[in-house]
């Protein structure tokens, strides 16, 4: 049993390559796609504590859809920003609908939770996100760049 996830993401990264750590564009530190996060204890603990993660700014810069089983699950890559001025390539692993899928754009800014304290690449969409705090994060992140 030892070693099983590295086999696990190996595997993954064989079945589907532009599902791979590089191909993606994060290190080795990523631990990968899970091939159903329904039944991954990490992926559901991972989740819920997404929801009540840290605001920051995704770039849309690509996504991948996994599979579409009813709505189309897809991995979704940002150049996150966040408020305190870490910069780091997040991957959001999402449920879209149709509509949400037709209206994805690489270049697309969009609210997007982290876990500071674990920063392993995985963010999700902020839909809950109040839209003044977005702008106001919005306005912080402007403002460094400018100085």
């Amino acid at each position: 049993m030892f070693g099983w996830k590295n086999k696990l993401n190996d595997l993954v990264a064989q079945l589907r390559p532009d599902l791979s750590r590089e191909s993606l564009g994060v290190g080795p530190d990523f631990p990968g796609i899970a091939p159903n996060p329904l039944l991954s204890r990490d992926a559901q603990k991972r989740n819920a504590e997404l929801r009540t993660g840290a605001l920051a700014l995704g770039v849309l810069v690509d996504w991948r859809e996994v599979s579409n089983d009813g709505s189309p699950r897809v991995v979704l890559m940002f150049d996150v920003e966040t408020a305190d001025g870490t910069s780091f390539r997040g991957i959001a692993d999402e449920d879209l609908t149709i509509t949400e899928l037709t209206r994805l754009s690489p270049g697309q800014t969009l609210p997007v939770r982290y876990r500071p304290a674990v920063m392993d690449h995985y963010v999700a969409l902020a839909r809950d996100a109040d839209p003044v705090r977005v702008q106001q994060l919005a306005d912080e992140i402007a403002s460094r760049k400018r100085t």
